[in-house]
């Protein structure tokens, strides 16, 4: 069976209260969302969501993860699977690691295993990683944006 990992991370000058609220609202996801174009449902433990996601130029892939993990301000985690388990299985992660009241590190990372990653590593690596990376880079513009208006 095999198995491979994807981490990035951004930091972002805005609170983690802040990073979670646009983590967290789903509705929001196509006005700025270059990765995951569409979120159904709720950030919350045991449900089931309705995500597509769509790397930079490939075709888009909809699946229906569940959510595994869910504390506001730290943390969002689910896990999708192609069809059955043990084919293809990605287990995602968002963690906001509070650096101050106004800094945070942002990661983003999954971990994929079953039958078919030996013959996917090559499109993760470039085509998903390029999709956390450009995501990561949106989250923090908008949360930064969202904290700059907020002070004027």
């Amino acid at each position: 069976m095999g198995r491979h990992i994807i981490r990035t991370e951004v930091e972002i000058d805005a609170s983690a209260e802040q990073v979670w609220s646009v983590l967290s609202d789903f509705n929001s996801y196509p006005e700025w969302n270059p990765f995951i174009k569409s979120a159904v449902g709720q950030p919350v433990k045991g449900e089931r969501l309705q995500i597509t996601i769509q790397p930079g130029g490939a075709k888009p892939m909809r699946f229906s993860p569940k959510v595994l993990a869910s504390e506001p301000g730290r943390e969002l985690r689910w896990i999708g699977r192609l069809i059955v388990p043990g084919i293809f299985d990605g287990e995602h992660c968002f963690i906001i690691e509070k650096l101050s009241d106004t800094k945070v590190r942002f990661e983003q990372s999954e971990r994929f295993s079953g039958l078919l990653v030996g013959s996917l590593r090559a499109t993760l690596e470039r085509d998903t990683k390029r999709g956390f990376e450009e995501m990561n880079q949106a989250l923090k513009t908008r949360a930064e944006t969202i904290v700059f208006d907020k002070r004027a």
